[in-house]
């Protein structure tokens, strides 16, 4: 869908088109502890940044990894934020501005912003995605396989917002709830009855989706990614398991469960009995599974088996965790009552999604994708999928973020040197970090014998990879995907590998 010139489509103008005012009262309940001023206050927007602070709003100071809410009060204040949102009780604020203090900054905004915005999940039916990878694939093929002309479905996810009439520049996977609660109102103006979102645990973590009430919760995968975050994968596999399990607010009515993956099947045996629980993947006991998958450079087949019976199933998406992609999707399908025939029918016409396998062509006789696989085990199966698939060489370009998880750079590095048959390093969004310090760290991983270039310059590394690139080969650039920027030092430099890509091979097809 494309976004329509005619529509106002940021969200600060979706903000403005939904403006109304209630009582603080009203949105915070009679417990609330007030610091100074009543709860007789009218409030005309729930905002976490103060720059975006407009006269009459309720600030929320939340607290961050590098700076706090608190540090930016003034700034709210001075463009006129009548109420003031805060964890810290000795706040010094003037006359004609109301202070709140609460326990939790972020679960009293998921509250706030849902009571605002007139609980609209409570009319969608909302499925949440979460897992490690898969997530933008899944999510996007389930409203593909949804949407009827006339009956649009919404998304949040990591590449775009659709709201039924619009799109909207996706700015977080999950956005901040005063954002989230906002995002599917507008959905509901636009028509839209039902809504796929992704759930990251960053998002879930910090109760941007809080009280948010799911018809299907989806768990894809759980493999290593954001320990610089969660601390350990016990800890990550906890915040994934709130959205399933009621302590993120409400239970699901059901559950659709990775049965292939061990904490798939550890979540299925913690979950309450009131929530049904659908399985997916290869094995025999999942109740959508894949036999006879034949996997082929422009696409899969299979023999789908369900509750339903057996059925052929024919998709262009490429690789065995594609399948596993679609076997997820057929059954949130399932558990929202859709008919899964009309699915694999529709399945063929999926295109796919920006950044995730996307095929870069300026007519050379080899292959060019671009992949959004940052993970080791996304790497991994990326690699493998296109090593099933392809008739010469693998050449792979990766880096490792910096400010991130040091321990997966190694891993990243064995994964490279086990799946490719040449392989370049290079930058991918290095932040505060030195670059020769990422690159320390990712030369634990080499193993003997394998051809590793390190390479600061991502642009660089990417033109050596497609001068080596012979007939029927591929390279795959992974790492970034959709993303059209470098982070380097806070700031973000433009960067698309598909249009540096793009550029290299035209020049290169030109000299030849």
């Amino acid at each position: 869908m494309k976004t329509q010139k005619n529509k106002k489509d940021s969200i600060e103008e979706i903000h403005e088109r939904l403006s109304g005012s209630m009582t603080l009262r009203d949105l915070a309940g009679s417990t609330a502890n007030y610091l100074q001023g009543t709860g007789k206050v009218n409030v005309s927007g729930l905002v976490t940044d103060s720059r975006r602070v407009t006269p009459g709003s309720a600030f929320f100071a939340l607290p961050g990894l590098r700076t706090n809410g608190n540090e930016h009060l003034k700034e709210a204040l001075d463009r006129g934020a009548k109420v003031v949102v805060s964890e810290k009780k000795g706040l010094d604020l003037p006359l004609g501005v109301t202070g709140l203090q609460v326990d939790d900054s972020r679960l009293a905004l998921a509250k706030f912003a849902k009571r605002y915005h007139g609980s609209p999940d409570r009319s969608l039916r909302v499925v949440g995605i979460t897992g490690t990878n898969g997530k933008t694939t899944v999510s996007s093929l389930v409203r593909h396989l949804i949407e009827r002309p006339g009956r649009p479905v919404g998304l949040i996810g990591t590449v775009r917002y659709h709201l039924g009439d619009r799109e909207v520049p996706s700015f977080k996977t999950t956005p901040e709830s005063s954002d989230l609660f906002a995002l599917l109102r507008s959905m509901l103006a636009a028509g839209c009855s039902e809504t796929v979102m992704e759930v990251s645990s960053h998002g879930v973590h910090q109760a941007r989706v809080a009280g948010l009430e799911m018809e299907v919760a989806t768990f894809l995968n759980l493999t290593r990614d954001h320990l610089d975050y969660h601390g350990n994968m016990e800890e990550y596999f906890r915040e994934k398991r709130k959205i399933f399990n009621g302590d993120n607010g409400s239970l699901p009515k059901v559950a659709v469960i990775n049965g292939d993956c061990p904490y798939g099947r550890r979540l299925s045996e913690e979950l309450p009995p009131q929530v049904q629980i659908l399985t997916f993947g290869f094995e025999e006991e999942n109740n959508f599974r894949a036999r006879n998958v034949s996997l082929q450079s422009g696409g899969s087949e299979f023999i789908l088996e369900g509750p339903f019976g057996s059925m052929v199933v024919t998709t262009p998406l490429i690789g065995s965790y594609n399948v596993m992609n679609v076997l997820a999707s057929f059954a949130v399908l399932h558990g929202l009552g859709h008919s899964v025939s009309d699915a694999v029918r529709k399945v063929g016409a999926f295109e796919g999604v920006d950044g995730r396998m996307e095929a870069v062509e300026r007519g050379q006789n080899y292959k060019v994708v671009v992949d959004y696989a940052h993970t080791p085990d996304a790497l991994r199966n990326a690699l493998g999928m296109l090593r099933e698939c392809t008739e010469g060489q693998v050449h792979l370009v990766f880096g490792c973020g910096g400010d991130r998880d040091k321990g997966k750079r190694l891993e990243m590095t064995r994964v490279a040197c086990a799946g490719a048959d040449k392989v370049w390093a290079t930058a991918d969004n290095p932040r505060t970090e030195s670059q020769n310090e990422i690159f320390k760290d990712m030369r634990k991983g080499l193993s003997k014998g394998a051809k590793v270039s390190f390479v600061d310059d991502r642009r660089r590394a990417i033109s050596l990879a497609l001068d080596a690139a012979q007939p029927k080969d591929i390279v795959l650039i992974a790492g970034k995907g959709h993303e059209a920027f470098q982070e380097v030092q806070y700031t973000a430099i433009p960067f698309d590998d598909r249009i540096v890509a793009g550029e290299l091979l035209s020049a290169k097809l030109l000299s030849a």
